[in-house]
């Protein structure tokens, strides 16, 4: 005697694992998260680029930060899917801090989440905290 077949086993592929009349219910959005190739719209890149010369809390909690830098740091749009692996810093927290993101996580209203990979590695030292100015590119050439 061999394993019981059930009907809905024949109607499924290797590529489409859940039968087709489920697949809505049990993997409604089988891209998210996915990093292969530009599967998505990408906000922190393109022409309409929000920053955080744009944000007014970012810009006051960002002081010591010239116009200039401020103007080179993305910021996500709310509802922007992260892609899952990827570094990002939130600076709508009070202590921001690097973290990995799921593919499961959106920028909610409060967040103000930035890249790592859009961001000059200087830059980026200055917005996770690194006060050696060999790393922050504040260091004298002599």
């Amino acid at each position: 005697m061999g394993r019981p077949t059930f009907p809905e086993e024949s109607a499924s592929t290797p590529s489409e694992p859940h039968p087709e009349k489920y697949q809505g219910d049990l993997n409604p959005e089988p891209m998210a998260g996915l990093n292969e190739g530009v599967l998505g719209e990408h906000p922190e890149k393109g022409d309409n680029v929000r920053t955080a010369y744009d944000v007014k809390e970012l810009h006051r909690r960002l002081q010591d930060f010239q116009d200039d830098d401020l103007k080179q740091i993305p910021v996500l749009p709310d509802e922007s899917r992260l892609e899952q692996g990827a570094t990002y810093i939130d600076l709508g927290e009070d202590d921001p801090q690097e973290f990995t993101a799921r593919g499961d996580m959106l920028a909610g209203k409060h967040n103000c989440y930035v890249p790592k990979s859009e961001v000059d590695y200087q830059l980026w030292n200055r917005l996770i905290g690194v006060d050696n100015p060999e790393r922050t590119g504040e260091a004298d050439d002599s």
